[in-house]
């Protein structure tokens, strides 16, 4: 594969160097490129130089050992391992091959004009993608369809919900794009990845996403991946918080090599998906502490803000409470003062104290409850409301009583009724010269 610093291809370069490398078998793309370029691009110059360099057994065909290759200069853990198919070795094989080279160069050159002009007389329908899951499932049936029902778990999603899937439980994807009709396909599905050993490894160590590059789904992932042949298998896993290819595996692979080579990539990387399972539980953990610390905050704050209501409300009540204590208070002053008031003026109106020896006179003599003793002379023609208005005048009188004779014991009616308007005097009260009068409070009840 070139650096990255390298010059970039053209579209006919590219395919010169593809076909060139599918003639020849050659694995390094590097060196495909750097024999190309010493030729001036010159396909068939290229492959004749290439045929004058080769040695071996008269053996018609070979196929070399395959091996792991880094090929990603920018970060150097993206793995390949690339299958060529068998190449020629000795005099028969290579000239069977320079006998065909022609045919396979005029077949390969017209096809490559056919689709460069197809492209502009019909746009390729692969490129919309419009039910990206419909093309999913309907690779699925035509798979089972021919090769049975005996492979990996074929991930029933999009390629994006596959690769979410695999971000969140923190496991490997291996994606598979087939190509319908390259010459390897069906052996590879028939002897590879539909054998026991291979489905139960895939399925009990990964999520397995497949599709057609025939498919709109397909297609647009093949696009994204930049297969070089099929079969293609690719391994993404969660690398630096982002979902990564780590391998690639190109071309038609042993069951016991797909297995070793898919434990090898698994191995290189294992550190890397143990470090981002460690770090998500930090951050898990980190987060569920955060998210108690929140808890126990907002707790607390609310207990404050309990504590904060109770003592607003307290403070209010106390507040009410005090208002209500000074209204009563003021309410009771004014009553004092109204009561005060109107015992002067009952005080002011009063008659005057009649004379000793006035014959009409007569002398009571009242005990108060408070038992404070008052002495005051009337008139027997005067009404009983006079002596209910001296007491009340008296600072020592409550202000609500009763005046209760001693024997017989009687209240007096000293307040006019609805029965009695008039209250009656003295004299028709039977009150004697010297009366002794109890004055009974009645404010309580």
């Amino acid at each position: 594969m070139a650096a990255p610093e390298e010059q970039e291809l053209s579209q006919a370069q590219t395919e010169k160097l593809l076909q060139f490398q599918d003639l020849t078998g050659l694995e390094s793309m590097d060196q495909c490129r750097r024999t190309l370029e010493q030729h001036n691009w010159n396909i068939e110059a290229a492959v004749q130089d290439r045929l004058n360099e080769q040695e071996g057994v008269p053996s018609v065909f070979n196929p070399p050992p395959a091996r792991p290759l880094q090929v990603n200069t920018g970060d150097h853990r993206v793995y390949s391992y690339i299958v060529s198919r068998p190449q020629p070795r000795g005099l028969l094989g290579w000239s069977y091959y320079l006998i065909m080279l022609p045919f396979r160069f005029t077949y390969y050159t017209l096809m490559d004009i056919f689709r460069f002009a197809l492209r502009f007389i019909r746009p390729d329908p692969r490129g919309r993608v419009t039910d990206p899951v419909g093309d999913v499932v309907s690779f699925i049936h035509s798979f089972e369809e021919k090769y049975g029902r005996s492979h990996p778990v074929f991930y029933q999603g999009t390629y994006s919900q596959a690769l979410n899937d695999a971000k969140r439980e923190l496991r490997y994807l291996l994606v598979y794009l087939h190509g319908e009709d390259h010459q390897d396909t069906d052996e590879f599905c028939r002897n590879t990845l539909c054998i026991e050993e291979v489905l139960t490894f895939i399925n009990t160590r990964m999520l397995f996403w497949a599709c057609s590059t025939s498919r709109p789904e397909g297609y647009r992932v093949s696009q994204a991946l930049r297969e070089n042949t099929y079969p293609f298998l690719a391994m993404i896993m969660l690398k630096d918080r982002k979902m990564t290819v780590v391998g690639r595996l190109e071309g038609l692979i042993q069951p016991e090599d797909l297995i070793n080579q898919l434990n090898f990539i698994m191995e290189a990387n294992q550190t890397y998906l143990t470090s981002e399972r460690l770090e998500r539980e930090e951050r898990n953990q980190t987060q569920v502490l955060r998210q108690q610390q929140d808890e126990a905050y907002l707790a607390s704050l609310r207990a404050d803000q309990e504590k904060e209501r109770k003592k607003k409300e307290e403070q209010e009540q106390r507040r009410q409470e005090e208002e209500a204590a000074r209204q009563t208070r003021l309410a009771e002053e004014r009553r004092q003062r109204t009561l005060a008031e109107e015992k002067e003026r009952k005080s002011e109106c009063l008659p005057p104290e009649p004379p000793q020896d006035d014959p009409d006179c007569l002398e009571i003599m009242f005990k108060l409850p408070n038992d404070t003793r008052v002495k005051r002379r009337f008139l027997f023609s005067q009404s009983l409301t006079i002596i209910h208005d001296f007491l009340f005048s008296l600072k020592e009188t409550p202000e609500k009583f009763q005046i209760v004779t001693s024997f017989p014991r009687r209240v007096l009616p000293c307040l006019p009724t609805e029965e009695q308007p008039n209250p009656p005097t003295l004299k028709e009260a039977g009150l004697s010269r010297s009366e002794v009068l109890f004055v009974q409070d009645l404010t309580d009840d």
